[in-house]
This record gives C-alpha cells, sequence and structure tokens, in this order.
C-alpha cells in the first residue's frame, strides 16, 4: 500500500522543483509523531536539507511531510532535469531519489549529481527489481528503499545516513587501518585499496566491509548485520543480500566464488582471511550464531541469501 494522501493537496505540477512545509506547517503532511531512534540509531543528526525526487506529487508530498516533521529543510522536484537544477543551486545534504522518473532516470540522474561531489543518495525501487537496486548502487547509491514503503522508516533511513556521512572524524593517531588479504582501509579518511589500487566504495559497502574486517572468521546473520552496519533493527534484508553482492565484486577475484566474503549455508556470511593475515585496528566481541560449527570452505546460500 502506498503511503496515505496528507490533507493538503500537492501544488507542484510535473517539473517544478519547490520547497516543502517546514516543520511549523508540516502537521498537515505529517500526520502522527516523529520516528524514534532505534537503540543503535545513536543521537539524531542536526536537521539538514533534503531534496526529495519523484513524480508522483502523493508520495513526493507525503514524503516531504515526514521529513519536514522530522526537522529537515525539504524541496522537491517531478523531474530529472529540475532534480538537476535544485541541486545545482541548494546543494543538499542528501537526495531521495526515484528512479522512474520523466525526462531523466534516476540512475543517470544520480550520476550527474555525484560528478560534482559525494551527496548521500537514497534511491526508490519498485518492489522486486534487483537488477536496479543492483545498478543503483553501482551508480552511487548510498542506499535504497523499495516501494510501497513506510515514510517513517525513510526518515529512520535518512537519519542514518546522515549520521553516518556527518560522523565526527577520528583525530589523528587514533586511527587504526583495517588490513587483510590485500585490503586496507583507512576509517579516518573513509578510503579503501585492494592491493595497491583505489576501491570506489559507496557509505555502505565501506561500513560493511570495514564491519567484517573487524571480525573475521565470524558468521553474521542478515539481521545482525542490518541491526549493527544499517543501525536498523528492522527493514528489507535483501538490502544486506544486494550490498554483500556488490561489495564481492570490487574485493573479490572471482565473484561467482568468493574465497573473502563467504556465504554460510542457513546462518549469513563470514569474512575469511588467508593464514597468516594480521589485522590491524580493534575487533568488537559481536559473535554470530554458527561460529563454532561453520567451517572454511563453506559457500553454500541459506533460503532468501543468494550467493
Amino acid at each position: 500500500m502506498q503511503p496515505a494522501p496528507p490533507a493538503r493537496p500537492a501544488s507542484e505540477g510535473r517539473g517544478a522543483a519547490s520547497e516543502a512545509p517546514g516543520p511549523a506547517s508540516a502537521s498537515a503532511s505529517a500526520p502522527g509523531p516523529a520516528p524514534v531512534p532505534g537503540p543503535h540509531d545513536g543521537p539524531v543528526p542536526a536537521p539538514g536539507h533534503v531534496l526529495v525526487v519523484d513524480d508522483d506529487p502523493t508520495v513526493s508530498e507525503v514524503v516531504a511531510g515526514y521529513l519536514a516533521g522530522a526537522g529537515y529543510e525539504v524541496a522537491r522536484a517531478a523531474d530529472g532535469p529540475a532534480a538537476l537544477e535544485c541541486f545545482a543551486r541548494r546543494r543538499p545534504d542528501l537526495v531521495v531519489l526515484d528512479l522512474m522518473l520523466p525526462g531523466m532516470d534516476g540512475f543517470e540522474v544520480c550520476r550527474r549529481m555525484r560528478a560534482h561531489g559525494r551527496v548521500p543518495v537514497i534511491m526508490l525501487t519498485a518492489r522486486g527489481d534487483e537488477d536496479d537496486r543492483i545498478l543503483g548502487l553501482e551508480t552511487g547509491a548510498d542506499d535504497y528503499v523499495t516501494k510501497p514503503f513506510s515514510p517513517r522508516e525513510l526518515v529512520l533511513r535518512v537519519d542514518s545516513v546522515l549520521r553516518r556521512a556527518h560522523a565526527a572524524p577520528i583525530p589523528a593517531g587514533r586511527s587504526a587501518l583495517l588490513e587483510g588479504a590485500g585490503l586496507v582501509l583507512d576509517p579516518a579518511a573513509r578510503s579503501a585499496t585492494r592491493e595497491g589500487g583505489a576501491l570506489a566504495l559507496t557509505l555502505r559497502e565501506f561500513d560493511l566491509l570495514a564491519f567484517l574486517l573487524r571480525h573475521p572468521g565470524r558468521v553474521f546473520t542478515r539481521e545482525e548485520l542490518m541491526s549493527e552496519v544499517w543501525g536498523w533493527d528492522f527493514g528489507d534484508l535483501s538490502t544486506v543480500t544486494v550490498h554483500v553482492r556488490r561489495l564481492r565484486g570490487k574485493v573479490e577475484a572471482d565473484p561467482a566464488r568468493p574465497e573473502l566474503i563467504r556465504t554460510v549455508w542457513g546462518v549469513g556470511y563470514r569474512l575469511d582471511l588467508p593464514p597468516g593475515d594480521a589485522l590491524a585496528g580493534p575487533g568488537d566481541s559481536l559473535a554470530g550464531p554458527g561460529d563454532a560449527s561453520a567451517g572454511p570452505g563453506n559457500s553454500l546460500a541459506g533460503p532468501g541469501e543468494p550467493a
């Protein structure tokens, strides 16, 4: 079910970019209270500027209303060219971008935005279009939400992406490099290399790889990865599956036969380092289920978890 339309009708025409109502006037567009952060969310970031791009006026207005109710300044655009014009003029902190747009699809809009800066992008996709999700991540999206979706969940995802994007830098001298299997990650600089060559990782791909490198040899379920890496206790678990698949394509010698990020049948995923590889950087104590029984080399996919 699509989000219920608010009492106030949309006033923007197709192709227009306009401001959403501010927090003081968002009550009609944002029924219900702003979402409460989950236990892993930490402090909510200071309100920022979000650009919502969707040609469906109902979806656009409901999303804008919820974001405004959460304290964000919101602008809207209804097609690709208007989105690029608004992006160039306002330089938003985050973009919520629908894939199916008139004039220019969301993939091309994302590519052009990314050519001018590292703005976080959350893509809106139709349920079941996994190829679109993968292509969206490939073009630089940090996350995606499948339609129909909960506006409150989308606000939580915006909070989470911005929190990670605006995380305070680690003071000089306190950043331990994460190294293993030819990979080197610098959490302070958020840079990654493989065999000396730069890796182009999205925000979530970097966080996922860093988390796995901190816990080599341990199995994590998709639910645990969603909680620890994404900071959510709910959501579409295929989000994790797609990100693992994309990450394998960037760090594995043969993504079809992964040797680094393995799928453990019926459990989840495990990162295996070659014998003798030492890992720099402190690890956490969280262990996934099945650690004792998971043998090396097990790469069979569990139910609903494509390898």
